[in-house]
């Protein structure tokens, strides 16, 4: 076999193998073997802490129409990579549905890693957006900012534009860098 052929076929073999682990998890249990209880209070622990230690979340949250948590979302690669997490839609405080996070990569990447993040969808466009879309991914549709340390001293609520501001939180493990490009988000319940 040449080279390319050689090269091809690996490819092939992470993407088989990443796109198995995903349908197992789906498969297990389409919470992942979780009660919507137990994603309920790791979602709601996991955005008060956010909010607790985040005052541009925290105003952020009085003026969004609904925040998005996904307190965990595991993330695991060898050149060929995936992630999947499932996380909690609050709108005026309460409940308004289950969703989970998955998502593929390609690329130089080794490692393993355990995060969360908060998505505070500012206008009522952004959320039908999410609540139209068979499966939302990440890229499409409304404009996504991820607020990073630097940004949040600078970014005020008055100048905040965005239809969707991402906060990351937690992170734990060895994996270079985080990104939301290519994550489809779908309701679950």
């Amino acid at each position: 076999m040449n080279r390319t052929v050689k090269s091809f076929v690996f490819f092939m073999a992470c993407v088989v193998m990443v796109a198995s682990v995903a349908s197992s998890a789906l498969a297990f249990d389409t919470i992942s073997g979780k009660t919507t209880g137990e994603i309920r209070q790791e979602s709601y622990r996991a955005l008060n802490e956010l909010l607790r230690n985040s005052p541009l979340a925290a105003k952020l949250a009085q003026k969004a129409v609904a925040i998005l948590v996904f307190p965990k979302v595991y993330r695991a690669g060898f050149i060929v990579g995936g992630q999947y997490g499932q996380g909690v839609l609050f709108r005026n405080g309460r409940i308004n549905g289950y969703y989970s996070t998955i998502g593929g990569s390609y690329g130089l990447q080794v490692g393993g890693q355990s995060f969360g993040y908060a998505m505070f969808f500012m206008t009522e466009k952004s959320l039908e957006y999410l609540d139209m879309s068979d499966g939302w991914e990440i890229g499409t549709g409304p404009t996504v900012v991820v607020v990073d340390h630097g940004m949040s001293g600078s970014l005020s609520t008055t100048k905040a534009l965005a239809d969707v501001y991402t906060f990351f939180f937690n992170q734990k493990g060895l994996m270079a860098g985080l990104g939301l490009q290519g994550n489809k988000i779908t309701r679950i319940d």
